[in-house]
């Protein structure tokens, strides 16, 4: 690799050229992956691949002029120092601030190069175009808000945010909430089956911590083996299936935790039972309300399932422990 200050005028030059083409392409991959959730934005970055190509026609005409035709085989990776990207580009149905916050510190780096290699430089035209373009990557985040005002009217921008409440719903609150359903509800009878059949915490306490890490581990496999997220727009399958594994687990140990209180206590079972309870029921309302406030569910309804649902379970574990 060789260092950014031992660059000389044609190699900084190729690697501007170079990292312009780059920019253009990922800008239209931003484009491609955006398109037909946000047709309106994905316009915006087609245009900003638009700026990026008229500056690379700029750069390759007085590289021509000074250099003639044949570029250099250097790129930003081989410059010590340079900055270093994260692929992104290379996951689908990437979130829209996501990729605009990514577009921002490419064009932040993009200036930063340019002013740092017109520093360098001594030769005047070079300089004066290094210094024209960091200036328009300057100003690329206040003309990209000026795209949007244009193409992004206020009914393009209801639209989108629907699109990414409905995406944000698929790919986060679903899985969330089907974790914390199961978790919250399934470890009901294996917990206080053990409660009622040895009233002793500890050993509870084990078998609720068991029931829960354990469902957390098969929701987890279970949601990312699923679907991997191309053709539903559910996005990545590991991340979906670590939002479903924590949850479960999270809702298992919530009723579990009680069963931690010192056994030298007066009456600690009850003690910690009653707990238990209480978080039972606290949970329960909690998944009613998530599925009113993100599943268009009317919330009595979503609590008559839920809290139904939830007391059979804590009947069955109650009956056989009591059995």
């Amino acid at each position: 690799m060789k260092a950014f200050s031992q660059l000389s005028p044609r190699e900084i030059l190729a690697v501007a050229i170079s990292s312009e083409e780059e920019d253009e392409r990922i800008y239209l991959t931003f484009a491609d992956d955006l398109r037909n959730r946000y047709p309106a934005s994905a316009k915006v970055f087609e245009e900003m691949a638009s700026d990026e190509t008229e500056h690379r026609r700029e750069l390759l005409e007085l590289y021509e002029k000074r250099f003639g035709p044949n570029l250099p085989p250097i790129r930003r990776e081989d410059v010590k120092g340079f900055f270093k990207r994260r692929p992104i580009w290379l996951s689908s149905n990437l979130p829209l601030d996501t990729v605009r916050k990514e577009a921002e510190k490419m064009e932040y780096q993009a200036a930063l190069f340019y002013r740092r290699a017109a520093e360098q430089t001594t030769d005047v035209d070079l300089r004066r175009l290094l210094g024209d373009l960091a200036e328009a990557e300057e100003k690329h985040e206040s003309h990209a808000q000026e795209l949007e005002k244009a193409i992004l009217t206020p009914d393009v921008r209801d639209e989108e945010d629907r699109t990414r409440r409905r995406i944000f719903v698929l790919q986060y609150v679903q899985p969330g909430l089907a974790g914390l359903m199961d978790g919250s509800v399934s470890t009901l009878a294996p917990l206080f089956a053990a409660a009622f059949a040895t009233h002793q915490i500890w050993p509870t306490f084990l078998v609720g911590l068991a029931a829960a890490l354990g469902a957390g581990i098969s929701m987890a496999f279970a949601e990312a083996l699923s679907d991997d997220g191309s053709l539903t727009g559910r996005g990545s399958p590991w991340l979906r299936g670590g939002i479903t594994g924590v949850m479960t687990a999270l809702g298992g140990l919530g009723h579990a935790m009680p069963y931690l209180v010192p056994d030298s206590w007066p009456r600690a079972f009850w003690i910690a039972t009653t707990i238990a309870g209480v978080i039972v029921f606290v949970e329960l309302w909690t998944i009613a309300f998530i599925r009113a406030r993100y599943m268009d569910t009317p919330f009595l309804q979503a609590a008559f399932q839920i809290v139904l649902g939830g007391v059979i379970v804590l009947g069955v574990g109650i009956l056989i422990g009591g059995s």
